[in-house]
């Protein structure tokens, strides 16, 4: 089906459709995230709108690592911002399919992508199919199992008063940690991960907030931009 690029309601109907198989991941993320931040004081309104309007897991698990009674703005959006700096490559990657869209059209569908979502639209960009309303269905059929996960996950909290029982508090570390196997590269990427652990480890000593996560990740890429441009 290659061809001109096409944006209509059969490619989002099929988008949404080929997407069931991320559904049951994005709502039981949701519903980790909902019981962490029933815990960290959010109420269900502000867990369920964090998920809405930030829809990233990983951001919003790092965020309530630096949550308190009384948070400091600059530093969450901070950590949002550094920890979706992914999305930038995720953007350009699918630019070839998105720039031949209306505007609203695909700033819509950009702000459904997720991981996994992103791999599936660029799957079938490669294999020919040009309808890019597939990237808004796979992006929707991620959104709501997550957004009604989270809802899910706080009102279900009061039944689980201690997360870390379950090891539910461990959930961005063990997200991190097999995200980092998955892409680990080999000793090239040595150097990034000891700048990131070495920066996190004094920032989380000696400031306070959630700047260790920020740092981490922006020690990394200066480390990784450096080694690049050797």
């Amino acid at each position: 089906m290659s061809g001109a690029v096409s944006f209509t309601r059969a490619g989002v109907r099929r988008g949404f459709l080929m997407a069931p198989a991320l559904m049951p991941g994005a709502a039981l993320y949701g519903l980790v995230f909902g019981v962490l931040a029933s815990e960290r004081g959010l109420s269900a309104l502000e867990a369920t709108l964090m998920s809405v309007l930030v829809y990233s897991g990983s951001a919003q698990l790092a965020v309530l690592q630096g949550w308190s009674s009384s948070p400091l703005l600059l530093p969450l959006v901070a950590t949002v911002l550094v920890v979706n700096a992914r999305y930038v490559l995720y953007g350009a990657a699918i630019q070839p399919w998105l720039a031949h869209v209306s505007r609203p059209q695909a700033l819509g569908s950009l702000f459904f992508m997720g991981d996994g979502n992103w791999a599936l639209a660029m799957k079938a960009y490669h294999e020919g199919y040009r309808d890019a309303g597939f990237v808004l269905g796979t992006g929707l059929a991620m959104f709501l199992p997550w957004v009604g996960g989270t809802l899910g996950g706080h009102l279900l909290a009061k039944g689980v008063p201690n997360p870390a029982t379950f090891g539910l508090d461990f959930m961005l570390v063990s997200f991190a940690a097999a995200l980092g196997i998955s892409m680990w590269r080999g000793k090239s990427d040595l150097l990034p991960a000891v700048a990131a652990a070495a920066v996190a480890f004094a920032l989380h000593k000696l400031v306070p907030g959630a700047w260790y996560i920020v740092g981490a990740g922006l020690a990394a890429g200066l480390v990784g931009a450096l080694r690049h441009g050797r």
